[in-house]
């Protein structure tokens, strides 16, 4: 497996972006990944989820960057329409680049929440979807687990805030503003419920595990319990099963 960094400029916009895959001429399949709140394409699990499926999927290649704002990302204001943007470019680059309409999507918590509130509001570029703790209820996981209490009087004044795990991402009241009326819990996915999967961990402390659950079985989505697994799938028997699950959801070679 070899990994190749590019940019995206397109729109006013540059993208960076990371490819894994085992020849570039040979791609023929792609999985778009998107990460979490404050992550990166630099991700681990993604690295490791592309590891185990191009080792028998010589023709597919894995695709990761940075959202809006993250990682290296040159955004300074964090905004869902940004959000919205990227998936249109990131997407529309990999079916031009690769000469495929064969796309499939990875994503985590708030890459979970990015993809499901794309799909409900534009045609899904997507065969299959995979969602492994998706942050259904984004304006809830921002404003009661992640900002603090110090945090909410500075957006009292107006004032942005750091925050965030790995590394930190300035937000607004305008953001959550966004994220509050852009609720997609209540949206209708059964049209595209047989296309979509969700994995969540029994033991997820950012994202409520009974949340989502009612969410999934609510839209008729095939939903994946993991037991005793957490957010992030630290433990690395939970993360290889997830990977297999959505591989073989995914009708890859495992």
């Amino acid at each position: 497996m070899e990994h190749k960094y590019f940019y995206i400029n397109a729109s006013g916009n540059s993208i960076h972006c990371k490819l894994y895959c085992t020849d570039i001429h040979a791609v023929k399949r792609a999985v778009v990944c998107l990460h979490g709140f404050t992550g990166h394409m630099d991700n681990k699990a993604v690295e490791r989820f592309a590891d185990f499926v191009l080792k028998k999927n010589k023709d597919i290649g894995v695709v990761i960057y940075n959202a809006p704002c993250h990682g290296d990302d040159v955004k300074k204001k964090l905004t869902l329409g940004d959000c919205d943007s990227y998936i249109t470019l990131v997407t529309e680059y990999v079916k031009k680049r690769f000469g495929t309409e064969e796309l499939y999507a990875y994503a985590n918590s708030f890459g979970g929440y990015q993809v499901l509130k794309y799909i409900s509001e534009h045609a899904s570029p997507f065969r299959k979807l995979a969602l492994r703790c998706p942050a259904v209820n984004m304006y809830n996981v921002i404003s009661e687990q992640i900002i603090s209490h110090d945090d909410q009087k500075l957006f009292k004044r107006n004032k942005p805030v750091q925050v965030g795990f790995d590394r930190k991402v300035k937000i607004t009241q305008a953001f959550l503003d966004e994220l509050r009326a852009a609720d997609i819990s209540g949206a209708d996915y059964g049209a595209l419920a047989d296309s979509i999967l969700i994995l969540q961990g029994t033991a997820d402390e950012i994202v409520s595990f009974d949340f989502v659950k009612s969410f999934a079985e609510k839209n008729g989505i095939a939903f994946v319990p993991v037991e005793k697994a957490d957010h992030r799938f630290v433990d690395p028997l939970k993360m290889d099963l997830a990977i297999k699950t959505i591989a073989e959801f995914f009708d890859f070679n495992v």
